[in-house]
């Protein structure tokens, strides 16, 4: 009976009769912090159809379908994703014990890189409870691309049952609908693009898009990035604030990461951030550029990125506000994973009171990066597809992430309640 569910039994159903509609609407209503489903794919990935396993003990329920296991490991499953873009992932099982499991979810296993690509972050399975109900945890925006999915459970020591994975799409992938390219040949650069932030209220939805979840964003990443709420994301006084906030809306703390994507991306030119950012312990804050190649997590280093604004908390002076700013490359050929990342840390001062710019120059010949006016950064490595994705389309992104790997190298200030990144302006030239 073992090799009978060890057999791909993988069921996915896309939800069109009214009354699996009602369901799906209800489990959302049920959970703290959901998006908003613009599909109702929906796949299930019942515990007891994994391919491979890495477990010392597997019990199998053939009744119900579940799975036991103990001691810490993984199962394997093999899935189909109809379509590309973010998804909820909820995981259903508790831990048999008295204590909670970390779990988390690991998407291509098998490629050929040796990569972990970490989907979820760490999803804290609940204990058990004492009824027959069953548990479930759950992380919103998990980027997925349409096609076969080798997937992991990974579940830390301790004894565990597991019913099923649902994947929910909550928001298809949308590419830019317009290239933006800059000349690069010219004596002065002139504007092309801008955002100056001189409204009120949500950003303005004709340039930005909001990210959305809490899904680690491959950093293990604390925050919970949401969509059009003013309180992580507003215009105010000219500027643009981004702020992260504690024990809010549900979550251990929430935050807004705004792209260009799925509106414009950008080939070439001058970009510049004017900005302020925050000193405290525990802030991570970006002004970047990403490749649209991007769907998922695979797609990445490979299609590109380029910090050009990016700074921790832990590295500035908690008084005089005088900090590291960050410029790096990320490729096929260099990313930090490998460590050879080309990077260049400058010093500046008072970098949460005092407005600062950060730019780029970015041409087919190389890449520079400036700190008012001052060039510090220079990167020309033209050779090949891997050190050079810099010849197809990029769209900016702005966030402020809470912890995660870097940022909260040093911890979380346990005083912070809340957080602002503070943008004047984006601005985008060309050579004329």
């Amino acid at each position: 009976m073992m090799n009978k569910f060890r057999n791909t039994r993988i069921l996915v159903y896309i939800i069109m009769a009214v009354t699996f509609l009602q369901c799906a609407t209800k489990e959302k209503d049920q959970t703290a912090g959901a998006g908003s489903m613009t599909d109702k794919a929906s796949i299930w990935v019942k515990a007891g159809d994994f391919v491979n396993t890495k477990c010392d003990v597997i019990v199998l329920n053939e009744k119900t379908g579940y799975v036991k296991a103990t001691k810490g490991g993984w199962l394997q499953y093999a899935i189909q994703i109809p379509v590309a873009g973010r998804y909820r992932v909820s995981l259903y099982g508790q831990s048999t014990d008295s204590s909670t499991v970390k779990c988390w979810i690991e998407d291509y296993a098998d490629n050929a890189k040796g990569r972990t690509y970490n989907i979820t972050g760490n999803m804290l399975l609940p204990k058990a409870n004492g009824k027959d109900t069953i548990g479930f945890v759950q992380k919103e925006g998990s980027p997925l691309d349409a096609g076969n999915h080798s997937i992991r459970l990974h579940y830390d020591s301790g004894a565990v049952l597991i019913d099923k994975i649902l994947f929910t799409l909550l928001k298809p992938h949308k590419n830019s609908p317009q290239v933006i390219t800059q000349s690069t040949n010219g004596k002065r650069w002139e504007l092309t693009w801008s955002d100056e932030f001189d409204g009120q209220g949500l950003p303005d939805t004709s340039k930005w898009v909001f990210d959305m979840g809490d899904w680690g964003w491959g950093n293990n990443e604390l925050q919970y990035y949401t969509v059009g709420r003013t309180e992580n994301a507003r215009q105010e006084n000219g500027n643009l604030i981004i702020e992260a906030r504690k024990n809010d809306n549900g979550h251990a703390w929430t935050s807004a990461r705004l792209t260009t994507r799925g509106k414009e991306s950008f080939l070439y030119g001058k970009i510049e951030f004017r900005a302020k950012v925050p000193i405290g312990r525990g802030t991570w804050s970006a002004g970047w550029l990403l490749g649209d190649e991007y769907v998922d997590e695979k797609s990445w280093p490979a299609c590109g990125e380029v910090d050009v604004l990016e700074t921790v908390g832990f590295e500035n002076d908690s008084i005089t506000g005088n900090g590291k700013a960050h410029a790096s490359i990320h490729c096929d050929a260099y990313y930090f994973k490998l460590n050879n990342q080309p990077t260049k840390i400058e010093k500046v001062v008072k970098m949460n009171s005092d407005f600062h710019i950060y730019a780029i120059e970015w041409l087919p010949t190389g890449i520079t990066i400036f700190i008012d006016g001052k060039k510090y950064f220079t990167y020309k490595d033209t050779r090949t597809p891997a050190s050079w994705p810099y010849n197809k389309p990029q769209n900016i992104i702005l966030n402020l992430a809470m912890g995660g790997g870097w940022g909260g190298q040093k911890g979380v200030d346990p005083t912070l309640t809340s957080q602002q990144l503070i943008v004047d302006y984006v601005r985008v030239y060309g050579l004329k």
